[in-house]
């Protein structure tokens, strides 16, 4: 039975069978494949490939998200390789692909992208059946997207020297909207170079950064504070956010630490698209309504 899926980079990648052998260069991607019941068929993964944690532990790991072993890859014989446009670099999927492996390419900026990802994936695999009730939540989760006019205004950085933090157009920023909080970042875009990006000298014109993405900027502090967040999300990934990091925010003049609405939470929640999405935006909504 042939298989056919596009995948986000707008190439229809067909199978003549269903994957019997996978890597995966996806954390998420890894822990969705196990929630659909083929963990058995997942031969090779990276190192942050972290869940689920005790299934994981047999299989062979060939590097990280950015700097994978394409040898080690190869060796393995995968049917297919899960990737993502975002997470890992490009010069690895280019190598991938000189060398003659199939690889699946994927990149949800949004939640609805995220239900529909664990779909395609379930379709290479035959799964089709495993993904239903996730589905059917997932999609009915999606019809709640207006926002009260008294959202709580949130502030998520996922960096921390140079403090960063996401715009639209992704999908945590999706997530955190459909909880039932306002990105105070919503319309802010990155800028080029650096120095642009924290005010401290003049942006690149747009026609030469059009291709860039400028979703993930990087913000001053006294840009932070005039945003005057009232609740503070941090996450322990991408940047593992720690005592010290909650002490320097609750420091600022903003309202999230003058009612001590500086809190902790899981950073796989708000950035492994798939089939954590749904459990996880029930978890955030329930989280942000007890800061609210």
């Amino acid at each position: 039975m042939r298989v056919g899926v596009f995948d986000d980079m707008g190439r229809k990648v067909l199978l003549q069978q269903p994957v019997g052998r996978v890597v995966s260069l996806v954390p998420s991607d890894t822990e969705t494949l196990f929630a659909l019941g083929v963990g058995d068929r997942v031969v090779g993964r990276t190192r942050y490939c972290i869940e689920p944690s005790q299934e994981l532990e047999a299989i062979p790991v060939v590097g990280g998200t950015k700097d994978i072993d394409v040898d080690a890859i190869v060796a393995l014989s995968p049917d297919l390789v899960l990737a993502n446009q975002e997470e890992n670099s490009r010069a690895g999927l280019e190598a991938l692909a000189e060398a003659g492996v199939q690889l699946f390419v994927s990149f949800p900026k949004r939640f609805n992208d995220a239900i529909g990802h664990v779909a395609r994936l379930a379709t290479f695999f035959g799964a089709q059946g495993a993904v239903k009730e996730l589905l059917r939540s997932g999609y009915g989760e999606m019809k709640t997207r207006e926002l009260s006019a008294t959202a709580p205004s949130v502030f998520v950085p996922i960096w921390r020297d140079p403090l960063m933090t996401f715009g639209d157009h992704t999908y945590c920023h999706d997530l955190l909207t459909l909880a039932g909080a306002r990105n105070v970042f919503v319309d802010r875009e990155r800028q080029y170079p650096l120095k642009a990006d924290l005010g401290l000298t003049s942006p690149l014109p747009a026609d030469q950064v059009a291709n860039r993405d400028k979703r993930y900027p990087r913000i001053s502090e006294e840009e932070l504070v005039a945003k005057a967040p009232e609740i503070v999300l941090l996450p322990n990934e991408p940047y593992d956010f720690g005592p010290d990091d909650k002490a320097y925010f609750e420091s600022l003049e903003i309202p999230a630490a003058k009612n001590q609405r500086v809190v902790f939470t899981d950073g796989k929640d708000l950035f492994w698209p798939g089939s954590r999405s749904v459990d996880a935006l029930g978890r955030l909504r329930t989280l942000i309504a007890e800061l609210s």
